[in-house]
């Protein structure tokens, strides 16, 4: 079940209730998704240089948020992740915005969704570093979220953080216990005074939010499947399009994994109501939802390096992926792309 053949049938509907609360961002998101790999996103002409056939391919849109795009993307980073990560245990710490504060995320999403990563950076920089922790600098890679496993707005961020960290004036690695990092309720409690005042800080008008927040704090290995995961939703858009299983009478299903019990499960509802389940986890334009932190900043390679020697990671340099080749139906042959064809003008 194709996402653009959806809006196309529910566009109409889909407008009619929710037109007014559509942000520009996601009118873009909705038409580059509608005309991917369309002659209406333009065409790529390749040429077979031993037998000389010719092909025409409509254009990939590229946009983040389509389920289409970004497979490239999304290997290249996974790429970088993995030659940065070290030889210790891993956890992953998930900070989740209350559910009274989704009003104000929606106004707000630029600014709401940067203050919760880098408040959850600090609050994790700030337990490493005091001697109680571990007295140390670490090192971080932040995802945001914002949608549950049903899809519905959840904003939250996933912290991947290597077990340890560095004291750069010793030059010396400090391990951390191996099934714990930090406490979870001790987490919650510093981030959610944090992000309150950051809210108050920046002028926004703050509803009574529950006292306990939620923090889970859990050791997920080494890293790698982690990273794995997080890759899948950085590039592709929410929900990918061998999860929607029909489209019948007006009404779209989909699946998902329960989060508690891993079971496989369906939800059902209106198109124009699917079609605005999705585009509300579109970001704002050009807002970084990957962030690295600590000795995994990118000004951060001297103290990377530091640290590789430390744990004696022997690194080498990474062959980038090279992508998917197009190859001629005649002789099998690599092709190349050779022109360009702009997009069809609207009719009309």
């Amino acid at each position: 079940m194709k996402l653009a053949t959806l809006i196309e049938r529910h566009q109409a509907a889909f407008e009619a209730k929710y037109k007014n609360r559509l942000q520009p961002a996601q009118w873009r998101a909705l038409e580059a998704i509608k005309r991917c790999r369309t002659p209406d996103a333009g065409e790529l002409l390749w040429h077979c240089q031993t037998c000389a056939t010719q092909l025409r391919h409509p254009r990939s849109c590229g946009h983040r948020s389509c389920p289409q795009c970004q497979n490239h993307e999304a290997t290249r980073w996974l790429e970088r992740q993995q030659a940065k990560r070290l030889p210790v245990e891993y956890f992953m710490v998930t900070f989740t915005l209350p559910h009274e504060l989704t009003g104000l995320a929606r106004a707000h999403p630029q600014r709401l969704y940067d203050l919760l990563l880098t408040t959850a950076a600090d609050t994790l920089k700030d337990f490493a570093r005091d001697a109680r922790g571990l007295g140390s600098e670490i090192g971080m890679t932040a995802v945001l979220h914002t949608h549950s496993r049903r899809l519905d707005y959840q904003p939250h961020c996933h912290v991947i953080v290597p077990g340890g960290g560095v004291d750069p004036a010793r030059g010396q690695w400090k391990q951390a216990r191996r099934k714990y990092l930090f406490n979870a309720f001790a987490l919650a409690k510093v981030f959610r005074a944090r992000f309150l005042a950051a809210l108050r800080g920046a002028g926004l008008s703050v509803p009574h939010t529950p006292q306990r927040w939620v923090v889970h704090c859990q050791r997920i290995g080494r890293g790698r499947h982690a990273l794995t995961y997080l890759s899948r939703y950085l590039y592709r858009g929410v929900i990918g399009e061998r999860h929607i299983l029909a489209d019948r009478e007006g009404q779209v299903t989909f699946r998902y994994t329960e989060a508690a019990s891993g079971e496989c499960r369906t939800r059902t509802l209106p198109g124009e109501d699917f079609l605005w389940l999705l585009l509300q986890h579109v970001l704002p334009k050009g807002f970084r939802r990957v962030r690295d932190y600590g000795f995994l900043h990118g000004n951060a390679k001297s103290l990377l390096r530091l640290v590789q020697g430390v744990l004696r990671v022997i690194t080498e340099a990474a062959t980038p992926a090279p992508r998917p080749a197009l190859r001629c139906p005649a002789c099998r042959a690599l092709m190349r792309v050779t022109g360009v064809l702009p997009r069809l003008a609207p009719s009309g």
